[in-house]
């Protein structure tokens, strides 16, 4: 059972940490849904059976969010992100709903970015241009190839054919959108590669994102494993797609995410910065900053649990399943986890600022780092940039900071 959670104040009293200011504030939103469970997929997903309870979890939506309000009370929200799961299965009045609730509830800044993920399995032509007219203002759909075999190999519902039609459609409907593409697949040659990223190219996406397929714990694949590609070949792969979206300008500004001048993803950026999240929905976790802690959340993982918590606890904390301060020790391998996958690196003036300790608490790191030559480090501007090398072995750079 949840212990009950500790109020505000708790968060204020005198501590170990001190942080000059509250970082930004991004909400993400987890719809955990889907219509089949891929292979690889270690995600927080259901396959969908009888329909999807889309008013019952949209209430419950509703009461997890407004019972964590007192945590983020006079903060504005700069992203949400809706994610899943397949959020796509939703209806657009079901979208619409949940946006206008969060609008009631949080302040938004304006502009902010509403970025909905979509699958070419749940396509159906103007269901995008819905989502955007129910405030979507940024669409992600999770193509991961636009090849029939490949796409049977790692067992996605859509064939090649309503990927690109998906992708058409959110071009149209969409001023940004993102592409999720997927490579060093089962069989995959670097000539398949090349014809993957020639399709995905064409559409002239503002914003591309590459993933790696990894065989994860507690997937069908960890059970059957398919034979994938060596470590030579995927690295010739990550080169040839770095070389790809350099000439049709897609500047990579972080280790799988690639964009055009004003298309990166505002939402994965403060991640990335070590911002703050308010996570709501089955399974989605949190990571909220007062000045004197770090405080991590993470609600019901079963959609069922998950609704009965939020809606009978609705005015307290429900929903969440386990909560935890981060520790002292804990707070500079989890910023530099992050912040060191930022391809134009960070300043170490953020070092201090998200996490309240002093630079003194990563000193002896960053100058290994650098002997290794894994960072650059300007000392006269305190800009900390990963190095080519760096991004190449970016979890022996991470692990540098890991707590001894």
């Amino acid at each position: 059972m949840s212990e009950p959670a500790p109020g505000v104040e708790h968060y204020l009293r005198p501590g170990t940490l001190q942080l000059s200011a509250l970082p930004p504030l991004s909400l993400y939103v987890h719809l955990p849904w889907c219509l089949k469970k891929c292979p690889y997929c270690d995600f927080n997903s259901h396959e969908k059976a009888g329909g999807v309870p889309e008013a019952q979890y949209l209430d419950a939506l509703r009461a997890d969010l407004e019972s964590a309000l007192p945590l983020i009370w006079g903060r504005r929200v700069i992203s949400v992100f809706i994610g899943g799961g397949t959020p796509s299965l939703f209806a657009p009045d079901s979208i619409d709903r949940l946006i206008a609730d969060i609008r009631a509830r949080v302040p938004l800044e304006p502009g902010a970015e509403i970025t909905l993920e979509a699958n070419p399995g749940t396509f159906e032509r103007e269901r995008f241009k819905a989502f955007r007219a129910a405030g979507v203002t940024r669409l992600s759909v999770g193509v991961q190839s636009f090849d029939d075999a490949a796409l049977q190999r790692i067992g996605r519902v859509h064939d090649a054919a309503q990927a690109r039609a998906a992708v058409a459609e959110a071009a149209e409907a969409f001023d940004t959108f993102n592409i999720d593409l997927m490579y060093a697949l089962p069989g995959q040659t670097l000539a398949q590669l090349a014809q993957e990223l020639d399709t995905a190219l064409a559409f002239k996406p503002p914003h591309l994102s590459i993933y790696h397929l990894t065989i994860e714990p507690n997937t069908r694949f960890a059970v059957q494993p398919p034979v994938l590609p060596d470590d030579d070949l995927a690295s010739d792969m990550l080169d040839l797609i770095t070389e790809r979206t350099a000439a049709v300008d897609l500047n990579r500004y972080e280790v799988s995410a690639f964009a055009r001048v004003g298309h990166r993803c505002t939402h994965n950026l403060n991640y990335w910065g070590f911002g703050d999240y308010l996570g709501i929905g089955a399974g989605a976790h949190s990571k909220l900053s007062f000045p004197h802690r770090v405080l991590r959340q993470v609600r019901w993982r079963e959609p069922a649990a998950y609704m009965q918590q939020a809606l009978v606890a609705h005015g307290g904390s429900g929903a969440v399943s386990n909560q935890t301060e981060v520790a002292r020790r804990d707070l500079p391998f989890e910023f530099m986890m992050n912040a060191l996958r930022l391809r134009e690196g960070f300043e170490l003036a953020r070092f201090t600022e998200r996490t309240g300790l002093p630079l003194s608490a990563v000193l002896k790191p960053l100058q290994q780092a650098r002997h290794k030559g894994l960072i650059t480090w300007d000392e006269s501007q305190d800009v900390v940039v990963p190095t080519a090398r760096g991004f190449d072995f970016l979890s022996d750079l991470q692990g540098l900071f890991l707590p001894g």
